[in-house]
């Protein structure tokens, strides 16, 4: 049945744009196309965008969740041509040309997938029902009680061999988020349980980062990785190379050659994967969990739907395996399809795609990050004042920039960690590996 919600712009007289999902490129596509010939409906499981470069900040302790949260209704406001409606989409029907929600059914003119990734467990559906992972703010403030939980736990044990167990976290994946969650634990580590947990031996707690590669932050520059590596063994990181997990049941993970490790917790951060929906699967490259687009960003052999940012596979060049997973290559797809509509809706011929490559940033606790930029590639102070400058302006919303300002400036003013709050108690609990849509 279609959808008995009515849209405050049913009264325009323009094709209808649905955009499933507001991430990086579902955001930007709606923010392009405000006051262009065409009404738009964003679809969202969530009622806000959540800024995932900083997650793992919300996860330790450092950034309250609302202060990386942007409400889609104060952006959408004022915006004639544009509505908002929270639900979840569930399939997509390009016959009838409708999304499928759990709100009814909603019809489109054009479509537009912005569904961004899920976790990739790799098949492993054993690790995927224990392992943490950070792709969602409720995902960030698990972890921040799960950490502080244990520390508190610790308190308790019984002997050394528990209270290490609680004090031992494993973080699988030497990507960005894996090394930036590493360097900030380290932190937490040498200040806050040291300083306030004087009843425990602050060296017990150990922070182990696990990678099948033979290096951190494998798709940087080998100067930036060597920089992230050294980074990470000053703050005491444990890094553990061609180590594959194979099993985790809540008190041990396995290793593919056999190893064991007591660890109460482990965060998964070794990959993503696109959130597919079903209906679509004649331009799914299943493998790849993404949808083959060409190089306007339409889905292969299926008319009128777009897909943007970590959900869509362009090949373009040297890109053959698709663009990176990241926002910069979004927020770029989007800004190319808004400007691609406006030509469409004027008769014109759309322009082909080019991805502009910015280059890659990380930040490996204080005063330390490296940064790459095409041949230029620094570390230290000066790429972890480049890493503060750059995404603080890419929050979404002034009071969002000066509240992580703030933060910011006091953490590091006053080596605190200033949210340690267990507000919602973290449950271990068999997890679904899939997620929710969008």
């Amino acid at each position: 049945m279609s959808t008995a919600v009515r849209i405050a712009y049913d009264d325009l007289d323009l094709p209808l744009v649905v955009v499933v999902g507001g991430g990086f490129a579902g955001l930007e596509l709606i923010q392009q196309l405000d006051g262009k010939p065409y009404k738009v409906l964003l679809l969202d499981k969530q009622n806000h965008h959540c800024f995932h470069p900083l997650l793992y900040q919300v996860a330790t302790a450092s950034l309250s969740a609302d202060s990386i949260a942007h409400p889609f209704r104060r952006t959408v406001a004022p915006m004639r041509n544009v509505a908002f409606r929270m639900a979840c989409a569930t399939a997509v029907d390009p016959v009838r040309k409708v999304v499928i929600t759990d709100h009814g059914e909603f019809p489109y003119d054009i479509l537009v997938l912005a569904t961004g990734s899920r976790t990739n467990f790799f098949g492993n559906s054993a690790i995927g029902s224990g392992a943490m992972r950070l792709k969602s703010i409720s995902q960030a403030l698990d972890i921040r009680s799960d950490f502080l939980q244990d520390f508190e736990a610790a308190l308790y044990a019984q002997d050394e061999t528990d209270q290490r167990r609680c004090l031992n976290f494993t973080i699988v994946g030497a990507g960005p988020t894996g090394v930036e969650l590493a360097g900030a634990l380290a932190e937490i580590k040498n200040t806050v349980l040291k300083r306030e947990y004087r009843e425990l031996h602050s060296d017990r707690m150990r922070i182990w980062l696990v990678d099948s590669n033979d290096r951190v932050l494998a798709h940087f520059s080998e100067q930036s990785s060597a920089n992230a590596l050294r980074y990470l063994r000053e703050l005491g990181v444990e890094v553990r190379f061609r180590a594959r997990v194979t099993g985790f049941d809540g008190r041990m993970i396995t290793f593919q050659d056999g190893s064991t490790m007591e660890s109460n917790t482990l965060i998964w951060a070794a990959g993503v994967k696109g959130r597919l929906i079903p209906g679509l699967e004649a331009g799914a490259d299943i493998a790849a969990s993404r949808y083959r687009v060409d190089r306007f960003n339409q889905i292969e052999g299926v008319p009128d739907v777009f897909a943007l940012g970590d959900v869509a596979l362009m090949r373009e060049g040297s890109w053959e395996r698709g663009h990176p997973q990241v926002a910069p290559a979004a927020v770029q797809q989007a800004r190319t399809l808004a400007e691609n509509l406006v030509r469409r809706a004027k008769g014109r011929p759309m322009r082909p795609f080019t991805y502009r490559d910015k280059g890659s940033m990380a930040t490996i606790g204080r005063y330390k990050a490296v940064v790459d930029l095409g041949r230029f590639h620094f570390g230290g102070i000066v790429a972890w004042l480049t890493w503060m400058f750059v995404h603080l302006m890419a929050l979404v919303g002034f009071r969002n920039r000066v509240v992580v300002l703030f933060n910011w400036a006091w953490k590091y003013l006053s080596w605190k960690n200033t949210i340690r709050l267990i507000i919602r108690p973290y449950v271990p609990k068999k997890a679904p590996v899939e997620d929710p849509i969008a």
